[in-house]
């Protein structure tokens, strides 16, 4: 087959939609469902979707101060009486909703981070940027769920219906835990892939 020919039929496939390009990256298979790095590496979503061709819009749902609940507040390992963000989003790709995420950030260790437009910066990218601070290591873990009715509604989903869920505690270089979230996650939009050895 020649390069022009090879060309041509490329690009009736990106006009099709069956093909996406991302500069700097190259030519991606489109898919309605996206198989992320989460289980592999500590990458956010946002990372993960843009290096397969697929952006995110995000919508904040929710950017505030305010006191967390206990066992957010031990995770954290806040200080007592100290406020923390609530930050809530909803990411979505052109086939719909894809993840709700609620994230709770120390701000004693990132104060101002509230003013963050989180409709165009990531929770880590702000936190680096921002305020200087690099994530080392993180602990997840993964469950199945059912949605409730809010999770349904935000996710486009009937209510009861089976979502992954994401449960994160995020540590910087010195060992302090900086942030706590839950993901929950549409099972039919993005798949959760590990990729192992065997020693």
């Amino acid at each position: 087959m020649s390069r022009g020919t090879l060309r041509r039929a490329l690009a009736t496939l990106i006009a099709e939609g069956a093909l996406v390009q991302v500069r700097g990256k190259g030519t991606f298979v489109t898919s309605t469902v996206v198989e992320p790095a989460i289980a592999q590496k500590l990458t956010s979503l946002s990372e993960d979707f843009a290096d397969h061709g697929s952006p995110l819009v995000t919508e904040v749902l929710e950017c505030r101060l305010l006191t967390p609940p206990a066992p957010v507040a031990a995770l954290l390992d806040s200080p007592a009486g100290l406020p923390i963000l609530h930050l809530a989003r909803l990411r979505s790709t052109a086939e719909g909703p894809v993840a709700l995420l609620e994230n709770y950030v120390r701000t004693d260790l990132a104060p101002g981070l509230e003013e963050t437009d989180f409709t165009e910066a990531t929770l880590f990218g702000a936190l680096a940027t921002r305020h200087g601070l690099h994530i080392a290591s993180g602990r997840r873990t993964f469950s199945a769920t059912l949605a409730d009715v809010e999770q349904a509604a935000l996710l486009d989903v009937s209510p009861s219906s089976p979502l992954q869920h994401l449960e994160q505690v995020t540590y910087l270089a010195n060992g302090s835990p900086i942030e706590y979230s839950d993901v929950w996650i549409r099972s039919d939009r993005l798949r959760v892939t590990s990729l192992l050895t065997r020693h």
